[in-house]
């Protein structure tokens, strides 16, 4: 008999080895209580050499995890991908909230890594997410994170461009501090004003807290225009991308086509390392850092 239990936030994250042990035993389980979203016929998806241990308390990350969208294979895909890199926080755009749910429990289940979550749906979408058609899932941001979150505040942009779009903030621990983290996804790249009148209102929001992350899709290079109110509240965590006086082809790109449109924004935090990482189960790579704790 399988039994699904969530522990809390403070036991301590599983080592590999243990990790390895639940996920063989659990493999099984996971097909049952999952059904047909189970990837079928194998065991847990190994972790490639180097992957974190646990999860790493000074790690933040973001990720548009859509198109491909969807599907239990591509879930289970993220998931590995996520558990690689187990940062404390990951911002994910373009997310279904089944998906995050499924992922959440791949994470958990296979390789012992357990995270709270906040939903930020701007649009309840039934071809895209799922459910009844008069009760379709919902879509937009999430966060999940190692330490509980508070104060979570969910924001839709007045004009979305030619979808909704939003952002969703809360307050959580990152390298042992709190910091108010805000994920976010802009208008498509060829609504520029749109965007410039969304970071206006997110850098507004941004500027009221001492110690932030403002992290996402930006859908945007580092030189355009609209950019501009971030500059001054943050840095990049890319060594690169420190201004918009930087060349364009500096940053080290997020995206399949060879753009950086993905951000971390760093206020009052300073970044030790970051790197991105290009997966087939996105067109966007997840983008890490590693922060200075004190």
């Amino acid at each position: 008999m399988c039994v699904h239990s969530t522990s809390p936030w403070e036991a301590p994250v599983w080592s590999k080895a243990t990790r390895w042990a639940a996920g063989a035993m659990t493999a099984a389980c996971l097909l049952l209580l999952l059904g047909p979203s189970a990837p079928g016929g194998g065991g847990p998806a190994p972790l490639p050499p180097g992957a974190a241990e646990e999860v790493v308390p000074d790690r933040v990350a973001t990720w548009n995890i859509c198109n491909p969208c969807g599907g239990s294979g591509r879930n289970y895909g993220r998931a590995t991908d996520i558990a690689t890199y187990a940062p404390q926080v990951i911002g994910l755009q373009e997310a279904c909230v089944r998906d995050v749910e499924q992922i959440r429990t791949y994470l958990e289940e296979v390789y012992g890594l357990v995270y709270h979550v906040a939903y930020g749906p701007v649009l309840r979408n039934w071809n895209r997410c799922g459910g009844l058609p008069w009760h379709p899932g919902g879509y937009g941001q999430a966060i999940l994170s190692a330490a509980p979150m508070t104060d979570r505040v969910s924001v839709a942009y007045p004009d979305g461009g030619s979808e909704d779009r939003g952002y969703l903030a809360v307050t959580t621990l990152v390298a042992g501090r709190p910091v108010r983290v805000f994920n976010t996804h802009l208008a498509e790249r060829r609504q520029a004003e749109v965007r410039a009148a969304q970071v206006r209102r997110l850098a507004a929001a941004v500027a009221r807290h001492p110690r932030a992350i403002a992290l996402g899709d930006f859908n945007a290079r580092p030189q355009a225009a609209e950019l501009a109110p971030m500059w001054p509240l943050s840095t990049d965590a890319d060594p690169a991308c420190r201004s918009t006086a930087t060349p364009s082809d500096a940053c080290t790109p997020t995206t399949d086509w060879s753009s950086k449109f993905d951000y971390l924004f760093l206020r009052a935090l300073t970044p030790r390392t970051h790197a991105v990482h290009p997966t087939p189960n996105s067109d966007h790579h997840l983008l890490h850092a590693d922060l200075d704790g004190g």
